[in-house]
């Protein structure tokens, strides 16, 4: 059985290393970015170049989305040459980013009225196993669809799971995000305000990091304000997105995260500070410095 025909836009460094990987295993690729230099290296493994989101959605059989907002992707499916104007009937959009679920479930709906399934697909792991295949995949979407883009998936991913219904992957990467960068933002406040107290930053992760608070997120937290050494590849700017986007699912489900909100507030003064482009441990630099 042949393989489907796979349209893929955004580039960057997770979905570049995506449509490596695809390529590497044998997969045909349309491949759309605004950055010249990432398609001119997918177009030099193979891949075809196309002029407009539309052009790639009527030459593809899957079009996948690794885009960085909501409202990008609402732009790129809205627009006069967009993907819901070349989407064909029987094909599938499949959207790796972040997004808003009530934008996922609104444009799913959209599509189906043209005869197209829709999977939301938030990925867990970094780029490196972006291009190695060994992605965590949280997909969801009407089972039939779901299994029909499984195998191409699967090729993307170690572990591939389906969550339910259409918005239930970006729901859970959103609470998960919620969760992690929660995490990071108070451990990395404990290590300011040890050292703003006196105490001796290695020696809090020492004690700390002997009981139950000891986790993955901690060392990283430490890393940073105990080695300064940076290493977990998450940027301020996007966790303050993604909090924004929690939050905003929050409202929408009629009910409020206090946490989430006390979160959000200093992922955003870190952004308005000029550290939107470092790791979110880097945010102990704006706690150590932080005034009443």
């Amino acid at each position: 059985m042949s393989k489907p025909v796979i349209g893929f836009i955004g580039l960057g460094l997770m979905g570049g290393n995506m449509v490596e990987n695809l390529q590497k295993k044998g997969y045909e690729l349309n491949v759309m970015d605004l950055n010249r230099d990432a398609v001119a290296a997918c177009v030099a493994r193979g891949a075809s170049a196309v002029s407009s989101a539309k052009e790639l959605a009527e030459a593809s059989d899957i079009v996948m989305l690794c885009l960085t907002t909501s409202a990008i992707v609402e732009k790129v499916m809205y627009a006069e040459d967009g993907i819901l104007a070349g989407m064909k009937e029987g094909s599938v959009l499949v959207d790796f980013g972040t997004s808003i679920p009530a934008s996922t479930r609104k444009i799913g709906a959209d599509l189906a009225e043209k005869g197209v399934g829709m999977i939301d697909a938030p990925l867990g792991r970094t780029p490196a196993h972006a291009k190695d295949g060994l992605l965590n995949i949280m997909a969801a979407g009407d089972i039939e669809t779901f299994n029909k883009v499984k195998p191409v998936l699967e090729d993307q991913g170690e572990n591939v799971f389906h969550l339910g219904a259409l918005g239930a992957g970006h729901t859970t990467k959103l609470i998960n995000n919620f969760m992690g960068m929660t995490t990071v933002c108070a451990m990395s406040q404990a290590f300011a305000v040890a050292d703003l107290a006196g105490v001796d930053r290695q020696q809090l992760f020492d004690i700390m990091s002997t009981g139950p608070s000891s986790s993955p997120f901690m060392q990283f937290c430490k890393n940073y304000a105990v080695d300064d050494v940076s290493d977990l590849g998450f940027s301020i700017a996007n966790a303050n997105k993604d909090l924004g986007y929690f939050l905003q699912m929050v409202e929408d489900l009629g009910t409020q995260s206090k946490i989430a909100e006390g979160s959000s507030s200093n992922l955003q003064a870190a952004f308005d500070a000029g550290m939107g482009n470092g790791n979110v441990p880097e945010i102990f630099d704006y706690f150590l410095k932080l005034k009443k």
